[in-house]
């Protein structure tokens, strides 16, 4: 019998005997219906470059429409309307002019695209759900939020501090906000670890002090963890309570719904800066339909809306946002008493400057009349500026930081 589940292993998985020995028949069965529910059938699929296939999936047969809430849901094919502000990225520039940066494109489309009525779905394969450890967390970040508790009558907020998660970001909070833009300047940071990543981000929170925090989220990330290499990837992410059960990065569970064609949530994006070199960035806006409850995501480099959130999903976010943060998240594993050596943003220190750190610029938001407008009062936090730091500059002018660092170091033992 044990010699048969071997077999059974070896057969649907094409790992080593030694290694499969490991995997009970009952999790293979679980796995294989997992990818069944995620990976739909695909009317055509392309094979790209970096390793990954991409499956071009009929709109109404995405995985959001598996979603309980979602069940009879009627696509909504554009926002009712867009935000309107100051969309000239020149507007704002960092210390040095920011001009000439380079667009930004998906490895994929070297091989082929969708067509009309598809959408790119990254093809889930059987090593990234193994890598997870438990089917119940694959495509989750780890749970466990310390939100700020106070005996205070007056609302607070604390930027989300995750167990053995590390932030560096600038952000507003004290009003009603409903959505975001802003400019990412996009690296290939190290990761030590394989369960560490690095990511550069946009939160949009609804909600604060305890387990029903509402996020939406979306940037760049390098995580071996879910995807299985170093590359860069464009991601997004939700969660209404507080990342303990609920949502899921890109479209690895049901619930974000997208229209776009031409962009893969969790598809590799080249090129990236270079140190003293080529800088390249991506520009998301994330805004609430004033229309509607749906929260909305563009990739503003094409010029294309890629999705939305459904405001089914949400509860404190139903209303506007509470906080908005723009920043950096790594994870730190290391043991020993040291700090991990993984990289955020370019992986040097804000002091650096243009070409050398990372930065966020023409950061704005989106007020109660849906225009996009600079933010005031933006606050930064850092838990470990000895490891990883955060300058903000030009407030009066729309503010723009730099951020990042290396990890371990002779100040961040």
């Amino acid at each position: 019998m044990k010699l048969l589940n071997c077999l059974l292993v070896v057969i649907l998985f094409l790992v080593p005997c030694s290694s499969a020995a490991r995997i009970s028949p009952k999790k293979v069965l679980q796995v294989e219906n997992l990818l069944k529910r995620l990976n739909k059938m695909p009317q055509k699929s392309i094979k790209s470059p970096d390793g990954d296939i991409i499956d071009c999936i009929p709109t109404s047969q995405q995985p959001a429409f598996d979603h309980p809430l979602l069940q009879n849901h009627k696509i909504q094919l554009e926002p009712s309307v867009y935000p309107e502000g100051p969309f000239d990225d020149k507007r704002v520039k960092t210390s040095k002019s920011t001009e000439g940066l380079k667009p930004i494109k998906q490895l994929w489309h070297l091989n082929g695209n969708c067509d009309e009525g598809t959408i790119p779905i990254r093809r889930t394969k059987k090593a990234d759900v193994l890598r997870a450890g438990s089917i119940k967390i694959y495509g989750k970040k780890i749970k466990n939020v310390n939100i700020l508790h106070t005996n205070s009558t007056e609302p607070q907020y604390d930027p989300p501090n995750y167990n053995r998660h590390e932030h560096t970001i600038a952000y507003v909070h004290g009003d009603k906000y409903f959505g975001t833009k802003a400019t990412i300047n996009v690296w290939q940071p190290k990761v030590e670890q394989p369960n560490e990543f690095s990511i550069s981000q946009i939160w949009v929170l609804g909600g604060q002090l305890d387990d029903h925090l509402n996020s939406v989220e979306a940037g760049w990330m390098v995580s071996q963890h879910l995807y299985g290499d170093n590359n860069t990837r464009l991601f997004t992410y939700w969660t209404r309570d507080a990342y303990q059960s609920t949502g899921c990065y890109n479209l690895l569970c049901s619930g974000f719904v997208q229209i776009n064609k031409e962009i893969a949530l969790g598809a590799s994006i080249a090129p990236v800066s270079s140190y003293q070199g080529s800088q390249y960035d991506i520009t998301i806006l994330i805004w609430k339909d004033p229309k509607g409850d749906n929260w909305w995501m563009k990739y503003v480099n094409n010029d294309k809306v890629i999705g939305y959130w459904p405001g089914s999903l949400f509860t404190n976010l139903a209303d506007g946002a509470t906080a908005i943060e723009w920043g950096g998240e790594v994870i730190n594993l290391a043991s020993g008493g040291q700090h991990t050596t993984t990289q955020m943003g370019s992986g040097h220190f804000p002091g650096e400057g243009y070409t050398k750190a990372s930065f966020f610029k023409n950061i704005q938001v989106v007020d109660g009349s849906n225009k996009l407008k600079f933010p005031e009062d933006v606050q930064t936090s850092s838990e470990q500026p000895s490891c990883y730091d955060i300058q903000l500059q030009n407030r009066q002018g729309g503010a723009f930081f730099f951020y990042g660092g290396p990890g371990r170091n002779p100040k961040c033992p």
